[in-house]
């Protein structure tokens, strides 16, 4: 006969280690700091020993001892069964819930014209965005699963290489001349708008960079727009404002729809970073998680 009665114990005791701390998972579990505190003192005076080593740095912060660690995965494991019992059980009427979360670029450019197909194939679940330029803490919980554009290490997630990226040169298609060829001395004489958002290790040119591969004779370093958002960099281009350089996938659509242009596209600049679908080994054993990690990995680019 199975003892179930401590489940909601474990459940305290997982979110807690997992946040570190009683109140990060009363936020998740929808109860109070003290009700988790409870929880878990019910369940070390079960099994006789403190399942926490508390240190106190602002906040309290929570280490599991070594015999939680060791249990953690099978608990998280445990949880996760139940919840896809319970699913199976709704049946058909079950709807569930992806976070999904990526830059303010990539959604708007790339990510929201793909989802009606994700949509399609997995009708009974909901996809949420939380679209933010920061670094969400995926592995806390933060958000389920994540599309990152860099280097591909981030400690506690999992990554899947999504696509290469290269930086181009574009502009509106009005600002394209009619009378004379595009050339790197006619780009040097227009508005040129600089991303001033940091790339670490990425390896994206300066426009004194690239101008100076494309073989334009003068090389303004400075001169033109400076805006520290890529997403208004796109949005400036979008609307006239000057010729950007640009991450290839972030302007796709506006390419497609002629909008924008590629200039000198045989200049070409690939650069170290590239995107990748990330989420944290637990999240994805959750069925929702592992769909749309699936199904992003697996259509075409």
């Amino acid at each position: 006969m199975r003892d179930l009665t401590r489940l909601k114990s474990l459940q305290a005791l997982e979110a807690s280690a997992r946040h570190g701390s009683f109140v990060g998972a009363a936020a998740e579990l929808d109860v109070t700091p003290p009700a988790v505190g409870q929880l878990v003192r019910s369940l070390e005076d079960w099994v006789g020993y403190p399942l926490f080593r508390r240190s106190r740095s602002g906040a309290e912060r929570l280490t599991p001892v070594d015999e939680v660690q060791d249990a953690l995965d099978d608990i998280a494991e445990g949880l996760d069964r139940l919840e896809t019992g319970l699913r199976k059980l709704r049946g058909r009427k079950a709807r569930s819930v992806v976070v999904v979360t990526a830059s303010q670029a990539l959604v708007a450019n790339w990510l929201l014209a793909r989802l009606d197909d994700f949509s399609t194939n997995y009708p009974t679940i909901d996809v949420r965005l939380d679209v933010s330029d920061r670094v969400i803490d995926l592995a806390q919980g933060e958000a389920d699963i994540g599309i990152r554009c860099g280097l591909g290490a981030w400690k506690g997630v999992k990554s899947t290489f999504l696509m290469d990226e290269e930086i181009i040169a574009v502009c509106h298609n009005r600002l394209q001349p009619v009378d004379r060829e595009v050339t790197a001395g006619w780009i040097v004489e227009q508005t040129l708008i600089h991303d001033g958002t940091p790339h670490p290790g990425g390896d994206f040119p300066t426009w004194a960079e690239w101008l100076a591969k494309s073989g334009a004779n003068q090389v303004p370093a400075e001169r033109g727009l400076k805006i520290n958002s890529t997403a208004a960099v796109i949005q400036a281009a979008v609307a006239a404002r000057g010729v950007a350089l640009v991450r290839k996938a972030l302007v796709a659509q506006e390419l497609d729809s002629g909008r924008l242009v590629h200039l000198l596209p045989d200049v070409r600049w690939p650069v170290k970073w590239a995107y990748y679908i990330v989420a944290a080994p637990k999240a994805l054993r959750r069925y929702e998680v592992a769909a749309f990690h699936d199904w992003l990995a697996s259509r075409p680019i």
